[in-house]
Formats: structure tokens, sequence, C-alpha cells
């Protein structure tokens, strides 16, 4: 799974990386702990009002999809993620597959693992950041979806609707998977305008996007437990621990 990440770029270089046009008004600070139902960046498509064309933006979502069925929000801390082998058939998330389809840019995410007790020392779980080893963006695929909100009366008021969002993973690549069998799955760059593309809904197609992450180069560190809480932030949660 991924349950925790680290976005750090600015929104102006993340605009200019994917060719997206940053929405007005949009802002959100670095965060080397985002968590669940944390406001996340994520790239998009949607046809323009006024000429049906594209417009691919980039705007903030809420981590954790509430599906446009749904009779409240309460259940999106638990669809954080979405399995890459079964995302196409599920009720949640089915839909979205087909017509709403989103890049979440991360600088990499971390997996846990357990560490048993010693005759010194209790049991704890050691946290590890997994990225690019080039250093890139991962451009982890989503998925979004629009909830309204029926106690608020007027449809055109912001508050009316919540955009949320899910991360697709898929079983975990070389050095990942040592620490955790699951790992968001992140597109090639190659693979983006069709990804993106709300015309197209051919669901095999879609899927045949979704293989091995970053080609398996990542790049695997221990952390600090500080990241553990998600009352700490800062980039020193990406330094690497100190040796036992």
């Amino acid at each position: 799974m991924c349950g925790r990440y680290a976005s750090s770029r600015a929104p102006e270089d993340l605009a200019g990386l994917f060719r997206a046009r940053l929405e007005p008004r949009e802002e959100l600070a670095p965060s080397w702990n985002v968590a669940p139902t944390d406001p996340v960046w994520a790239v998009l498509e949607r046809p323009d009002r006024d000429t049906g064309e594209p417009d691919r933006r980039l705007r903030t979502l809420r981590w954790g999809l509430v599906p446009s069925w749904s009779k409240d929000p309460g259940g999106a801390a638990r669809m954080i993620n979405a399995r890459m082998e079964t995302v196409h058939e599920k009720p949640a998330f089915r839909r979205a597959f087909t017509r709403r389809r989103c890049l979440l840019p991360a600088d990499g995410f971390y997996e846990w693992q357990s560490v048993p007790a010693t005759a010194t020392a209790k049991a704890y779980k050691q946290p590890y950041f997994i990225a690019p080893e080039d250093s890139s963006v991962m451009a982890m695929a989503g998925l979004y979806e629009f909830w309204r909100d029926p106690a608020v009366t007027d449809e055109d008021d912001p508050a009316a609707w919540l955009a949320t969002a899910t991360i697709i993973t898929t079983e975990a690549a070389d050095a990942a998977g040592r620490i955790h069998p699951r790992m968001p799955l992140a597109l090639d760059p190659d693979d983006y305008d069709a990804w993106l593309d709300p015309a197209h809904q051919d669901a095999d197609a879609l899927r045949a996007l979704l293989h091995t992450p970053a080609g398996g180069r990542l790049e695997v560190r221990a952390v600090s437990t500080a990241v553990n809480s998600v009352r700490n932030n800062g980039p020193h949660l990406l330094e690497p621990a100190p040796a036992a």
C-alpha cells in the first residue's frame, strides 16, 4: 500500500513538468509527510467549459476517494489506495477508472518494516523512504471523484463539492519489495497523455499502461522514526537514520 509520501516541489515547477495550467488561487505548502485526508497536488484533464477542448490543470484534491454515490464522506481514509489488479471492476473505482484519471506527483513514498523486540529494546516499526534513483518526480497513477454535499443547497457554492483522489498500487519492484509487497504505481512520461485523456475510455488499453513502476529503478533508505507521527514535517524526515 501507500499510506504516506513526500511532495515538496513548487507548484510552478510541477505545472511546467506536466505541461499543466496551475489553477488560480490554489495553494499548498511543501510536505515531507503527506498523510491520508491531506490536500495533495494532482494533474488532471477536463474539457474546457467554453471550447470543450481538453484542459490539463494542476489542482488540489483531498487524498482518500469518496465515490459520487456515497451517502457521506466518512469512508475516505479507507479509500487512499486502489489495487491495479482490480481497479477496473471494483464499484468504488471502476467509473473513475474510465473517466477520471489523474497523476499525483511525489518525491517518493514511505513504507514500514517491523523490527522485533530484543533483550534491550522494544519492538518498533522502521520507516524507509523509497524514491527514484535519479531523484526524478514520481507521477503516481491515481483516480479522482467529485462528491456532492446535499447539505449545501447551492451547487455553485464551492463548499457543495468535495474533490478526492486515490493512488493505484501494484506489486512492489526490486528493493521496494524487500520492505513491503505493495507500492504506488508510477507512470512512464510517455504514458501521461493517454492516461490523462478523459476521452480514452478503453479499460483494457488503460490497464496496459499500468506496468512496472519507474522500471524498478528505486532507491531505499532507512529514515528517522519521526515520520511515524503526522505532526512532524520537514526535509529532515528524509535524512538517513543513524546506524544501529
